[in-house]
């Protein structure tokens, strides 16, 4: 597979400035980074991004994780969780507490394409920074706001956070196990409402782009991730619309697809995810019991998920009988879709994500190398994943302000003096 040195980066020459912190936000500046464009992280002096400090773990002195404190060694030391978000982007550290930070931020924003902020609703109008404000400077540029409400209605003042969201906006009420079985409602194990919103922030300013580019207009895009969240409800906020019940949680089976969940073998577990009546046969051949495909009970989806609890019965006696890995060979020989469920250290030894390139070092600017996940997309065989490691705090603050806005020595040590930038 190729390296993004080997391929023009299709975002080559997109200017981002980027005013967001935590997840959402530096995740969709992390895939803009990763398709070419020049991402300008602003973080605040002596703190930067709240995720900085969330440890540990934290990158060591030979790309490690360790249980060392952040300030331990010269200077502060990167959680695995902001390197996670960051990498490809340039950090400057501005104070935007100070008139002198908040026009640095004005002037760089007047030759910035996009400018993305996670602050409260109405949080950067004091500063001068709000869309209305940038927008008159310059016409043209993509604003893009990531809050968890949104910026009206009853909730906008309210802070967001991906687990409060994962709640509110119903994926906990379909993740894990049934009331029946004692369970209790449970949220995904990475804040994957921060990832979604990212992810759809990302397409709204390639589009807000595009059209730019088509009429030259600028935009504003406000994103919520209450919104994300009720959006990738997906067939389950389909199943409540188009029936009126009230989907309940299933622990790993699929409300609609019959068989489709983990199943106990002798020494472990295993996914089956039939799919298709096909598939079903398939499996019933695998398993010996061929008139199963035929059981008119059984025959279609619809009549297995009618008969959800006797056919899940007669797979589990089975499937107890034998090994975890024989099944998987078996059915993987009959072509019945099944697989383990890894350990994140079985994950990152997959053959198939070892071919793929998920998973990458990259070399810290002082040395150390930090092992890093690849982004999925590839284009004409290129991995799109940044080369640029994650920034140290304030690491290009100089040679950034010289760039975008010409500052010489003299200038750039007033502004340290002054205490507008770090």
């Amino acid at each position: 597979m190729k390296t993004m040195r080997e391929l023009s980066k299709p975002l080559a020459g997109l200017k981002v400035l980027d005013l967001s912190r935590v997840l959402a936000g530096p995740w969709c500046t992390q895939q803009l980074a990763d398709l070419g464009a020049e991402v300008i992280k602003i973080e605040r002096p002596g703190r930067g991004d709240d995720t900085r400090a969330w440890g540990p773990p934290w990158l060591d002195g030979v790309g490690t994780a360790s249980g060392t404190s952040p300030e331990s060694g010269a200077g502060m030391k990167e959680s695995a969780y902001f390197l996670s978000a960051n990498r490809g982007k340039r950090s400057v550290a501005i104070d935007l507490s100070t008139a002198r930070g908040q026009e640095l931020v004005r002037r760089m924003a007047a030759k910035a394409d996009v400018l993305i902020e996670n602050f409260k609703v109405g949080g950067l109008a004091a500063y001068g920074l709000d869309y209305a404000s940038l927008q008159r400077l310059k016409p043209d540029l993509i604003y893009c706001s990531i809050t968890g409400f949104g910026q009206d209605g009853p909730y906008a003042g309210r802070a967001g956070y991906d687990f409060l969201i994962q709640g509110m906006g119903g994926l906990m009420s379909l993740t894990g196990a049934p009331d029946a079985q004692g369970g209790e409602p449970m949220k995904v194990g990475v804040a994957i409402t921060d990832i979604f919103t990212g992810l759809y922030a990302a397409n709204a300013i390639l589009a807000a782009l595009r059209r730019r580019d088509a009429t030259g207009e600028g935009g504003y895009i406000d994103m919520a991730l209450l919104d994300v969240q009720v959006g990738v409800l997906a067939n389950q906020a389909l199943n409540y619309l188009t029936s009126g019940q009230t989907p309940q949680r299933m622990g790993n089976a699929h409300p609609n697809i019959v068989p489709y969940q983990a199943f106990a073998a002798a020494d472990g577990h295993l996914i089956v995810t039939v799919g298709n009546d096909s598939q079903f046969r398939h499996l019933c051949e695998a398993l010996g019991e061929p008139a199963w495909a035929v059981d008119p009970r059984f025959a279609t989806n619809a009549q297995r998920v009618a008969h959800r609890e006797v056919l899940v019965a007669l797979l589990e006696a089975r499937l107890i009988a034998r090994p975890r890995d024989e099944w998987l060979a078996l059915l993987e020989a009959h072509g019945v879709p099944c697989g383990p469920i890894n350990t994140l250290d079985q994950v990152f030894d997959d053959p198939q994500v070892r071919h793929r390139g998920m998973s990458h070092e990259s070399a810290m600017e002082d040395g150390r190398r930090a092992r890093l996940v690849g982004n999925p997309i590839t284009l004409d065989g290129c991995r799109m994943t940044s080369p640029q490691s994650p920034p140290r705090l304030g690491e290009h603050t100089a040679c950034v302000l010289r760039e975008w806005l010409a500052l010489d020595a003299e200038a750039l040590a007033d502004l340290r003096r002054d205490g507008a930038i770090a």
